[in-house]
């Protein structure tokens, strides 16, 4: 495993434990912070879908899907810290 593929693979981890912690708050959020949950949660399941094949594709193709994969997984990040901060009083 190259260590593009050890960060994407970490990076996909640590997001998936944001979004379970976060996921024990958010059945009592808003319905607005609800509905942008549901699509990062979407977003979060796609960024692990794309990244899958990367783990066997050619030096070339792999380095620009890592890096569509490093923007995917920052904006997800980004939603969930928007998140966070809404759900603090």
């Amino acid at each position: 495993m190259s260590s593009q593929d050890k960060l994407v693979a970490e990076l996909v981890r640590g997001l998936k434990h944001e979004r379970d912690e976060l996921q024990l708050q958010i059945h009592l959020a808003s319905k607005e912070l609800r509905d942008k949950w549901d699509a990062l949660d979407r977003k979060l399941d796609s960024l692990d879908e794309r990244y899958t094949p990367l783990k066997g594709a050619t030096r070339e193709t792999a380095d620009d899907v890592y890096d569509s994969l490093k923007l995917l997984a920052s904006e997800i990040s980004a939603g969930f810290d928007r998140i966070r901060k809404s759900l603090k009083p």
